[in-house]
């Protein structure tokens, strides 16, 4: 019998996460049978492993490589007009800011590429040449931290409720009649392979799973799960709650998202009144000795840790110091409030933060999708339908291009940031099962 969407077999490794649960959508809106997708994930979806299973995200389009702004924008009309995913976009505005003439040259660069894309973005994107400017736009920040700074409002920006979005997904599956499979279950242990072809998966409980197709997106744990040959180093990044009263979270509602290379950046309070803080550096590594699928020995691997698996996991205690100094310089007034769910965020980097969307070289029908970056959440409601695309061998040449295996190309470790990564082995005050064992 001829294949066709319709009898197409498909496993997706990941689902529960950004880009796996937009492939599965994709596949059941590009006419594939429901029952013929199996979404397998360590955790229900909206994975709890998953860096999208998150309070927010930042929308907005920035140039980050070749492809980004063609993605960006098919995102953001799909945010703004598709029913399933506009109800999660909070279209605030977002507040790019610098300060110092080595930033302020950066930020200058980043404005002109918006003016040169020749897709409309003056119209939504402006230059902020003072802290008049700045104030005119967020008066909630503190006029004497913001001396020097200049800025980019984009319009068209905001934020995304990102565990949400992705839960709104998992429902649309669901009731669509997709298969779902979590745990042991659903927990890649590797590829049944039959004369260099992938015919399916088996799992971590010793089930075995058949497809025509298989799409491993598993974020941050795919260079563990299988050898991508140092072109993905996970990494973490950190975060923390504030709780406001219900009167200063009315003061700061449709504050635009705030951000600032040296400091962080924040969100406007959710509907609970929780604001979310970051602080911005290079990222934490956490490498290991082990042995991926593929490698013909073990190898040092940056592993993620799972706060699923470790809840009383928090971040290192530098993170700390660097958080409070964001909170300080975007928040002041609320320095003294308390912190609570600190934690790790897992991605993983690609030396040219392009991502890694292609069949594996030695295994056909083996697909991966994956390499995020740290930039890829806002591409949920559309990265699905390229990977679809691959599977069906008609992705457009410059996606092929920008997102093929290309092992050996560069630095994945410190990939486009200002500074390699730190690791967690060398970073005390994160780790807290001893403590937590002490007190049982």
């Amino acid at each position: 019998m001829a294949t066709s969407r319709s009898n197409t077999t498909v496993i997706v490794v990941g689902g529960g996460g950004t880009i796996g649960s937009s492939t599965a959508l994709h596949l059941v809106r590009s006419g594939y049978t429901p029952s013929n997708i199996t979404v397998l994930d360590t955790y229900p979806i909206p994975s709890t492993q998953s860096a999208g299973n998150d309070l927010n995200k930042i929308m907005g389009v920035r140039l980050q490589n070749p492809v980004d702004l063609q993605l960006s924008l098919e995102a953001r009309q799909m945010w703004k007009e598709d029913d399933l995913f506009k109800s999660f976009f909070h279209n605030t505005g977002r507040l790019d800011c610098a300060h110092g003439e080595k930033g302020i040259a950066g930020l200058q660069q980043a404005y002109q590429a918006l003016l040169d894309a020749n897709a409309g973005l003056e119209r939504t994107n402006y230059w902020l040449d003072s802290p008049d400017a700045i104030l005119s736009k967020i008066p909630l920040l503190d006029r004497s931290q913001i001396h020097g700074w200049k800025a980019i409002f984009s319009s068209d920006g905001g934020w995304l409720a990102a565990a949400k979005a992705i839960n709104a997904i998992g429902e649309f599956l669901l009731k669509a009649g997709v298969k779902f499979n979590f745990g042991s279950a659903g927990s890649f242990e590797q590829p049944l392979l039959a004369e260099g072809t992938c015919i399916g998966v088996e799992t971590v409980d010793g089930t075995k799973y058949y497809a025509d197709k298989v799409v491993l997106a598993a974020g941050a744990w795919s260079p563990v799960l299988v050898d991508l040959q140092e072109q993905c180093v996970s990494k973490a990044w950190v975060y923390a709650h504030m709780q406001l009263t219900p009167q200063e979270a009315a003061e700061y509602k449709d504050c635009p998202v705030v951000y600032h290379g040296d400091y962080g950046f924040f969100f406007e309070p959710n509907e609970h009144g929780v604001i979310k803080v970051c602080d911005e550096f290079p990222g934490f590594t956490r490498f290991k000795e082990c042995q991926p699928f593929g490698a013909d020995k073990p190898k040092r691997v940056s592993v993620p840790r799972s706060k699923a698996k470790h809840p009383t996991d928090t971040y290192p205690d530098a993170s700390e110091v660097s958080i409070r100094k964001a909170v300080a310089t975007f928040l002041p007034k609320f320095k003294e409030k308390e912190l609570f769910n600190r934690s790790l965020c897992w991605c993983t980097d690609t030396a040219d933060a392009a991502l890694l969307i292609c069949e594996h070289p030695e295994w056909k029908n083996f697909i991966l999708a994956t390499g995020d970056s740290g930039h890829s959440f806002k591409l949920l409601p559309n990265i699905g339908k390229h990977v679809v695309e691959l599977l069906e061998g008609t992705l457009a040449e410059d996606l092929a291009q920008a997102w093929k295996w290309r092992p050996g190309t560069g630095d994945a470790l410190k990939s486009r940031r200002a500074a390699p990564a730190k690791d967690l082995a060398d970073m005390p005050g994160w780790k807290h099962d001893e403590a937590a064992r002490a007190k049982l």
